[in-house]
């Protein structure tokens, strides 16, 4: 999720609060306090303290009724450093390079042979588990050891089970190479077994609040 030294290094309020905020996309302090658990005045010391640091970004919005502007917090772009990520400018250079090597589409095919390998290896990984949402779970499990921000959802009233992703450090690639977001949506629904649909979601700017990865019933 966060990059291990994190962990170390800021207070576990702070973690909490940059986790939640990470997954909703921004919380008014009320709906933070309420979350976590905390009193209003901690909670907003905590998000005044992460936006002296640059981590996060204070805005006020109107309510809806009568009465003064509630204060709403989301992470700046400099909280994106804190999740993992390959670093861009070696991978992106390097698909540059093999563009330029080996022809247009080198990049595409680069790139499907990297999902067809992760494929077998999350497949190999799962091969023990019983049950379609132990599988999911142990998936996520293992995307997050690789830097993803990933948690399963399960629905025990309906059965539906989701992925959902708040955080992928190959999205620069995505967005310079957007083939490879159906390849990397054929090798998880390889690795599982079962049908998967993608969904982004509508976020702040031009990045998704997260994706969602629908698993079929099985």
């Amino acid at each position: 999720m966060f990059h291990s030294a994190f962990h170390d290094l800021l207070k576990p309020q702070w973690l909490t609060t940059l986790t939640e905020l990470k997954v909703s996309g921004g919380l008014a302090v009320s709906e933070l306090a309420r979350r976590l658990d905390s009193s209003y005045m901690t909670v907003k010391q905590h998000c005044d303290d992460l936006t002296k640091l640059g981590y996060l970004m204070r805005i006020r919005v109107p309510r809806s009724a009568i009465g003064r502007p509630e204060i709403f917090y989301r992470l700046s772009e400099k909280a994106d450093r804190i999740f993992p990520a390959i670093p861009e400018s070696f991978m992106l250079d390097l698909l540059v390079q093999v563009q330029r090597t080996f022809g247009e589409t080198a990049p595409d095919r680069l790139l499907h042979q990297y999902f067809l390998e992760r494929e077998q290896e999350w497949k190999t990984k799962l091969s023990k588990a019983t049950t379609l949402l132990y599988k999911a779970q142990l998936y996520a499990k293992i995307r997050s050891q690789e830097g993803l921000f990933i948690r399963c959802l399960h629905d025990p009233k309906t059965g539906i089970i989701t992925l959902r992703e708040f955080h992928h450090p190959l999205a620069r690639v995505f967005a310079l190479h957007p083939r490879a977001i159906e390849m990397e949506r054929r090798a998880v629904e390889g690795a599982l077994c079962v049908r998967v649909s993608r969904t982004a979601s509508e976020g702040l700017g031009d990045a998704p609040l997260h994706i969602d990865f629908n698993l079929a019933s099985a």
